[in-house]
């Protein structure tokens, strides 16, 4: 039977795959440090292949270049031993919501969320550390080959925190926020859907830098743009220049399916002002644009004199042409798409109907405070939450992440996610959202249990991490929104599923079976840690097999003898009864995933009675653990009997 792997994906290796469809001659067979053949690129004829003249050596290119931009695309592609457990303690309906909280290192995650999330989702937006020579950055160690990132599975700096200070007396102050964003956005690029979007908000101090990075994983044709945020009012006075504004750098995954489905903004009511009726149309409101194009490009059909129904004969003016030819313009009198004014006397102009255009704006790239909201008003929305406590320094506003998300989805749906969540106001704006259109837009948020600062006010008020932070914004925001007026047509799920990145539920023995010495393998019969739950095991599968981690899970317990002495003898009474009491002792707990797309049973014990009563569900999946069969005969004789039963099962153990 085989195993599930139960680690995040090898990157590397599928990348060399992709190279070898389209290049097979430039993949061949060599040996890794440990002496096993795999895979591995011929670089010299790789270039070779892409170049229109004999590769000697380097050439000059345009390209960005810094100090562990190698390590960290190393870093991107290594698998990790690493699991998401639930929590349901912490979660919000748990087990019906379609809303993720993820818990952990932000790399960690997207490489978790790898196989599960590839391609579905709409929207990214994070608000990274902006590198001022005081924040704090994510001290990624390079130094690892990918058998040691999966044996340690951790990183921490030697007091054993994740996060250090970037200072500006550091050397590789620039590098090292580059080395620590880079990964993380070519593993983003991969969860995106082809008209999914990201932008991220930067300052002055990396916003070049941002941009060039991004270049280099989306490609230059899919910049979307640098929008510019009016963040306050005030005046700074103490600096040479008061900085009132950041950036949101956007990218999207394909720049032209990201058009096709991209949002328009609501109409302003100047815009709404411009569009009358005067004639009372029974179309509604329009407004007139001039009939004139330049005249340059325009035929001979185009230039002729139009009669008004006054009388007046009105000609092109001088250098322009007709927009249409008399023949079209004749028919758009007929259908009273031409106005000569009230009095039937003026230059004729086209009537552009309300009801038939494009229902919004294209959005602008300044974007002012009025409009989306500053620092000090995101401050007050978390502050009104939290009982006027200030609980979070650097939140956005919900404004602002609101017309991110607005212009990026107009189906109102999809997949939003936020790495880099602090106080969680994407997850609140896309609940605001939801409850305002009837939306179905689902959130996945990532936070590190950053510890927060013992004087700082969240100490004080009993929050630990910027993790709990965020955890109960969300619990207090989605109360807040139910309580007030909600679209009819919303599911209103304001809950999430809380998930914790830790190490895998498998041994080291799972992962390194061949250095195990024949006298220890009686003491490694169990592959999976004492401490884990079955459905943390669960969820591990989950992630392996990548099945959505927000799909309904049905607990059950399944008796399958009290099945089949059912079929026997259904009136005996006495033999009912031993079969029940038999059952209690046998009887196995069985986990249901959306129904049938995957049956998992973790319990000891497993034998064929319970394997014929979960092939009778007909699973897409079905999973067990290794040494979970009662007998080697009835691991044998899973898969003859679902193969039998149920051929169209797919049958793995841990």
């Amino acid at each position: 039977m085989n195993k599930l792997k139960m680690h995040s994906p090898n990157l590397t290796q599928e990348n060399i795959t992709r190279i070898r469809e389209l290049f097979p001659g430039c993949v061949t067979e060599a040996k890794d440090e440990s002496g096993r053949l795999q895979l591995a690129v011929d670089f010299d004829q790789l270039r070779q292949e892409l170049s229109e003249s004999i590769v000697e050596g380097p050439q000059e290119r345009y390209h960005l270049n810094w100090p562990g931009k190698r390590e960290a695309l190393l870093t991107a592609n290594a698998p990790i031993a690493r699991t998401l457990r639930p929590c349901r303690e912490e979660s919000v309906d748990f087990d019906t919501t379609k809303n993720l909280f993820i818990e952990g290192d932000n790399l960690e995650a997207l490489k978790l969320l790898q196989e599960t999330y590839l391609g579905k989702v709409k929207m990214i937006y994070i608000d990274p550390p902006y590198n001022t020579g005081n924040d704090f950055i994510y001290a990624d160690d390079f130094a690892e080959n990918a058998e040691e990132f999966l044996k340690r599975s951790n990183q921490k700096d030697e007091e054993g925190n994740r996060l250090v200070a970037n200072t500006e007396a550091n050397g590789r102050f620039h590098s090292d926020w580059l080395s620590m964003m880079y990964p993380r956005l070519k593993l983003a690029r991969n969860l995106l859907r082809d008209d999914g979007a990201i932008f991220i908000s930067i300052d002055n101090g990396e916003i070049e830098n941002i941009k060039r990075i991004a270049i280099d994983v989306f490609g230059e044709d899919n910049f979307l743009n640098v929008f510019v945020w009016e963040k306050r009012t005030s005046r700074e006075n103490r600096k040479v220049f008061s900085t009132n504004h950041d950036y949101i750098v956007g990218f999207a995954k394909d720049r032209n399916s990201y058009q096709l489905t991209r949002g328009l903004l609501p109409y302003t009511d100047d815009v709404l002002a411009r569009y009358k009726n005067p004639d009372n149309d029974s179309r509604g409101a329009w407004q007139s644009v001039a009939l004139s194009v330049q005249g340059g490009h325009g035929t001979a059909s185009q230039f002729f004199d139009i009669p008004t129904p006054s009388g007046r004969v009105i000609s092109p003016p001088s250098g322009l042409c007709w927009r249409y030819t008399k023949n079209k313009l004749n028919e758009l009198i007929k259908d009273n798409r031409i106005y000569f004014g009230q009095n039937g006397t003026n230059v004729p102009r086209l009537k552009l109907f309300l009801s038939e255009i494009e229902q919004g704006l294209t959005p602008h790239s300044l974007w002012k405070s009025d409009e989306v909201g500053t620092t000090d008003s995101a401050k007050r929305e978390v502050n009104d939450l939290f009982e006027g406590k200030s609980v979070f320094d650097t939140p956005k506003p919900l404004g602002l992440i609101k017309r991110f998300i607005k212009i990026s989805n107009k189906e109102a749906d999809g997949i939003i996610l936020d790495f880099f969540a602090g106080s969680s106001t994407t997850a609140q704006a896309v609940l605001q959202l939801n409850a305002e259109d009837g939306g179905n837009r689902k959130f996945i948020m990532v936070q590190l249990p950053e510890a927060c600062d013992e004087k700082s006010e969240a100490f004080k008020a009993g929050y630990k991490t910027i993790a709990e932070i965020s955890k109960e914004r969300i619990r207090r925001a989605g109360k807040k929104i139910l309580e007030g007026e909600c679209h009819e047509a919303w599911n209103k799920d304001t809950g999430f599923r809380v998930l914790k990145i830790d190490s895998s539920n498998m041994a080291d023995v799972y992962y390194t079976p061949d250095a195990l010495q024949q006298g220890q393998l009686k003491i490694f019969t169990d592959n999976i840690k004492p401490d884990r739950t079955p459905e943390d095991l669960l969820f591990q599968v989950l992630l392996d097999w990548g099945v959505d981690l927000s799909l309904p899970i049905r607990k059950e317990r399944i008796h399958p003898q009290i099945s089949q002495m059912h079929a026997d003898s259904l009136t005996k009474k006495d033999n009912l009864r031993k079969s029940a009491q038999s059952a209690e002792k046998k009887s196995f707990e069985v986990f249901f995933v959306d129904e049938n797309a995957l049956v998992a049973c973790f319990d000891s014990g497993v034998n064929e009675a319970l394997v014929k009563e979960l092939a009778r569900f007909a699973p897409l999946r079905v999973v067990f653990r290794d040494a979970g069969f009662a007998s080697d005969a009835v691991k044998i004789n899973v898969e003859q009997i679902f193969k039998q039963m149920s051929p169209g099962t797919e049958v793995k153990s841990i």
